[in-house]
């Protein structure tokens, strides 16, 4: 079997540290989908703009092993809790392939302008789907663990001065992504300076209380 990327995403984030955990948490993070020159072809797209929604299906570049675990500790587990690979969502995998669906807000020049998106900057795509919502929507279903960390939301203080530097249609999403809770489940240290890679910023934070507080910034 030969599979081969279609395209990457062009994203935010240069670091894994700080992507969302899952797409759509973050509805202001938006990313560029960029095809390669043998799949650039307008007659690919014919009627995806009717489509609200698309999955991509992309390869866990950054993940890849030439080995594989029957098990893996979830971070919403706290870091613990060990729970069987094909239960889980981590990048380390048998095959490491990911999926994710993200909002379809329009095209541009032949590329797609996606939100809500949770992938490292050039991510390699490995194909496009539309997202149905008729089969693909289960309100019903049961996300086990999942479902823990579902509206947890931290409180912002981001510092006028330093949200300042960042370009302005840019603000909303990354105050979104530290409220979102970047920092692993289990480290919960008040006093621990943390640092998040946001387009060329490095933003360092602390946590406590529920608030976290941006402390600095190098760019």
């Amino acid at each position: 079997m030969e599979i081969k990327p279609i395209a990457y995403i062009c994203t935010d984030f240069k670091e894994k540290f700080g992507i969302p955990r899952q797409a759509g948490r973050v509805p202001e993070l938006t990313g560029r989908i960029v095809f390669e020159q043998e799949f650039r072809n307008s007659e690919a797209l014919r009627g995806i703009e009717k489509f609200s929604h698309i999955w991509l299906i992309f390869d866990f570049s950054e993940s890849h092993r030439e080995n594989w675990s029957p098990t893996v500790r979830p971070p919403r587990l706290g870091g613990n809790q060990r729970v069987g690979v094909f239960a889980s969502r981590s990048p380390f995998r048998p095959n490491p392939i990911g999926l994710s669906c993200v909002r379809l807000e329009g095209i541009q020049n032949g590329e797609l302008i996606v939100s809500g998106v949770d992938l490292l900057d050039h991510t390699p795509i490995l194909d496009i789907k539309p997202y149905l919502p008729y089969t693909d929507s289960h309100p019903e279903a049961c996300g086990s663990y999942g479902e823990a960390m579902r509206n947890h939301h931290l409180e912002v203080n981001f510092p006028e001065h330093l949200l300042a530097v960042v370009p302005e249609e840019k603000q909303k999403a990354v105050i979104a992504c530290l409220a979102d809770d970047p920092r692993p489940s289990y480290q919960d240290d008040p006093d621990r300076i943390y640092s998040m890679r946001f387009l060329e910023f490095d933003i360092h934070f602390r946590v406590g209380q529920n608030q976290l507080t941006v402390t600095g910034m190098d760019y």
